[in-house]
């Protein structure tokens, strides 16, 4: 899988990504930290990445668009040092791998994961 990591997210998680076998980029290493999120969510539907991120804004313009893509995986977790939000990560990929392919925003908490698939109505 791709991804894209918005600045919210550590860079460690980037690399647990890469480790894992997967295509994953953060927008500071690419020089992007002060994109705005629509061109955000522009750069992960163009290249077919799934968009990781703690900011609810991206959730918002996703359904506002009524596109089927990107995905976007919100973290809303208390923790959210790369630990935690690598078990997290892991956990979701191997639980939804699927719907994270098919367009979905994902929100995921410590105590629960919601999925809602693209677009919302």
């Amino acid at each position: 899988m791709k991804f894209l990591a918005n600045m919210g997210i550590s860079p460690l998680t980037v690399a647990f990504l890469r480790r894992e076998g997967h295509d994953a980029l953060h927008l500071h290493e690419a020089g992007l930290n002060i994109l705005p999120d629509s061109l955000v969510l522009r750069k992960a539907r163009d290249e077919d990445r799934i968009l990781l991120t703690s900011d609810l804004d991206f959730a918002d313009l996703l359904a506002a668009s009524g596109e089927t893509l990107p995905t976007v995986v919100i973290f809303r977790l208390r923790n959210m040092s790369p630990d935690s939000v690598n078990r997290h990560l892991e956990m979701l990929l191997a639980q939804y791998s699927a719907e994270l392919e098919q367009g979905v925003i994902v929100s995921v908490a410590e105590d629960h994961v919601r999925v809602r698939r693209l677009p919302i109505k």
